[in-house]
């Protein structure tokens, strides 16, 4: 795409360059729940695949309680494209907040 008068502005895709795990973080954050109608919580991993498309978690609220540590939370494994866009997404674990992994 060739940059004219009329069109000062380009994307980060346009320019070919990827987008930052920062922006494509807080983006995969926003559009997860948007479409689950749940608030996320936090990302716990991210990472850039050779094909330019990102895998993360991410953690959703999914029953708030009271108290805070009976807050039933899932774990989403999400897939977005090279822009930052979602594609994917599945639920691979429910658990409560006040509860840690036994490993």
């Amino acid at each position: 795409m060739t940059n004219t008068p009329d069109d000062d502005t380009q994307t980060k895709a346009d320019q070919g360059k990827p987008p930052r795990p920062a922006t494509v973080i807080l983006s995969a954050m926003r559009q997860l729940s948007q479409l689950l109608g749940l608030p996320a919580e936090a990302v716990s991993s991210c990472e850039r695949a050779e094909d330019g498309t990102w895998k993360l978690s991410v953690e959703i609220v999914e029953l708030p309680r009271v108290p805070d540590t009976m807050t039933l939370l899932a774990s989403y494994e999400v897939e977005a494209d090279a822009d930052g866009e979602l594609i994917g997404y599945r639920r691979v674990r429910r658990y409560e907040r006040g509860r840690a992994d036994r490993r």
